[in-house]
């Protein structure tokens, strides 16, 4: 009975966050298509970490890193590759597969996944660098998805992709996670069975870039005229390049050339991602820049082939090496489509939350009534560990991207405390290794609202208290305000029109491996056998 209940609330969950993505939503902070047939970079400025992308048929689909936030594995719609809805998520209820994700692990869960479209099936690979290599799929990229299932345990194994030879044969390239593997800078191939779901060989390395191309990982795996490709990043994050590899036979040896660098553009470390073929021929690649606190925004370049060598970007001195375009006429798919972005705001009137909307781990049915026949969502207060420290390690925070380089968040609340205790709270928060916003407690003298920050929240440091105000209620509405470079400032309201600014600036700082996120909060001092709430009216995303 408890599994049909889950399959269920997973359905549920599912449709009502499609009909939500279907609805068409325009950002007010950022947009790539600038109406007149060009877009400009990034498509997405937000972090949707190691894009991968498939074409089917005339759609296109997205998937990214998600490390430890749930759902994990959000998944984007486009028909034309510029214009992108979020239409769902790949594991909606949480990594289910290890109960250590009933807690925050920071960093640590999916890494780097690829999408394939294959014989009528959505497969995505992705690799946890602590268990191995895991698979789901699905008939529709909407979902349902299968539960994730090991392909090939070990620790260290990451970034993986699929390829299926035209003699029936498939293969999974992937790369080595140093911290785990004590070996990194080097990719392998690994057969599995025509079906996708075990591994049938050992692991062969098949690409050595300790001396030319070091931290070479992320690995895309392609055929074309005979050669198989590996396309993967090196030389790191920030500063790295996109490299290309190929070879005549599945294992190698490879030769390898550098295809895109940043040359003397801004973007920076242009690198990881998929290369993607329209149905009228063009090619397009996908890559991601780390801007520190916004995370790693994707790009979308213009992609042509020279000498049996893909192109990426523009190549203005004739090397084979593209340099990335800031703007660019978009893609050729043979139609016009609306402008459309993904989901920020959210009214809280459905029945499930907005996919854009992720928690810090693997979420428990106590934490959200989705009240959405009221329209609102009621965030229930959930206990604090023992050892708590700060909000670094708190479970229940339900999140979503900074999307755009300025912008402001503001939402309307009505916290509810316990009667019975004081130290609940609830609040406002932009999280990252620092965290700062407005939280409003439950004290022995009241109801108090404070603008607080925390420094290496990582570390286990306190937060500093740095302005509070007494409240009459806990009818509230909070507000931050984003400018560049991560510069928060923040204000509330007691009647939704004059606001008043509370407290210090605080600098967001990007989480481990995830850009500054921001969202909402409620916990209590410890264990007990109800506690109070803060339902959400709604949350919105403006300038």
């Amino acid at each position: 009975m408890m599994r049909i209940t889950q399959l269920f609330a997973t359905a549920m969950l599912m449709a009502a966050g499609a009909a939500q993505a279907q609805q068409p939503y325009v950002s007010k902070v950022w947009v790539a298509d600038k109406g007149n047939g060009t877009y400009q970079n990034p498509i997405l400025y937000a972090d949707y970490s190691d894009p991968d992308v498939c074409r089917a048929g005339d759609d296109y689909y997205m998937v990214s890193s998600s490390f430890n936030c749930v759902p994990a594995l959000q998944i984007l719609h486009s028909k034309d590759m510029v214009n992108w809805s979020l239409v769902g998520a790949a594991a909606p209820d949480g990594l289910k597969y290890e109960s250590v994700f009933d807690k925050p692990q920071h960093g640590n869960g999916m890494w780097a996944p690829s999408i394939r479209y294959h014989q009528g099936e959505f497969f995505i690979y992705v690799g946890d660098p602590d268990f191995g290599i895991l698979m789901t799929k699905a008939k529709k990229a909407e979902g349902p998805w299968s539960p994730l299932a090991m392909v090939k345990a070990g620790k260290g194994l990451i970034d993986p992709c699929p390829l299926w030879d035209e003699d029936g044969r498939a293969y999974v390239s992937h790369a080595f996670a140093g911290s785990r593997a004590g070996l990194k800078s080097v990719l392998a191939v690994f057969e599995m069975t025509p079906d996708g779901t075990q591994a049938i060989s050992e692991s062969r390395i098949v690409f050595d870039g300790h001396e030319k191309h070091e931290t070479v990982e992320g690995t895309k795996f392609h055929k074309k005229d005979g050669y198989y490709y590996i396309l993967a990043p090196a030389g790191g994050v920030k500063p790295g390049w996109q490299l290309a590899m190929r070879s005549k036979n599945v294992y190698g040896p490879y030769e390898e050339k550098i295809v895109l660098a940043q040359g003397k553009t801004a973007i920076n470390g242009p690198h990881q991602g998929a290369w993607v073929e329209t149905p009228g021929g063009e090619h397009w690649f996908f890559h991601f820049q780390d801007v520190n606190a916004y995370g790693r925004i994707v790009h979308l370049q213009p992609m042509t082939w020279k000498d049996g060598w893909p192109v990426m970007g523009v190549d203005k001195d004739g090397d084979g090496c593209g340099e990335p375009v800031l703007s660019h006429r978009k893609p050729n798919v043979g139609a016009t489509y609306p402008v459309c972005t993904p989901l920020e705001s959210d009214e809280f009137d459905g029945i499930s939350l907005g996919w854009q909307w992720q928690w810090h781990a693997n979420p428990q049915p106590t934490w959200v009534f989705n009240a959405g026949h009221k329209g609102y969502a009621r965030l229930f207060s959930v206990p604090l560990a023992a050892d708590y420290k700060n909000l670094w390690n708190v479970p229940n925070l339900l999140m979503q991207k900074f999307p755009a380089p300025e912008f402001s968040a503001t939402t309307k609340v009505t916290f509810t405390p316990s009667s019975k205790f004081t130290g609940e709270r609830a609040g406002l928060v932009v999280m990252g290794f620092n965290y700062g916003g407005l939280f409003v407690e439950n004290t022995p003298a009241g109801l108090v609202l404070t603008q607080a920050d925390c420094a290496k929240a990582d570390k286990g440091t306190p937060e500093k208290v740095n302005a509070t105000v007494n409240l009459k209620d806990g009818n509230l509405w909070l507000k931050v305000s984003v400018a560049k470079e991560g510069v928060c400032t923040y204000s509330y309201s007691t009647d939704g029109k004059k606001y008043q600014s509370l407290g210090n600036t605080f600098t967001a700082r990007e989480g481990r491996w995830i850009g500054a996120k921001v969202g909402l909060f409620v916990t209590r001092p410890q264990f007990s056998n109800d506690g109070g709430w803060m339902d959400v009216d709604w949350f919105r995303i403006d300038k």
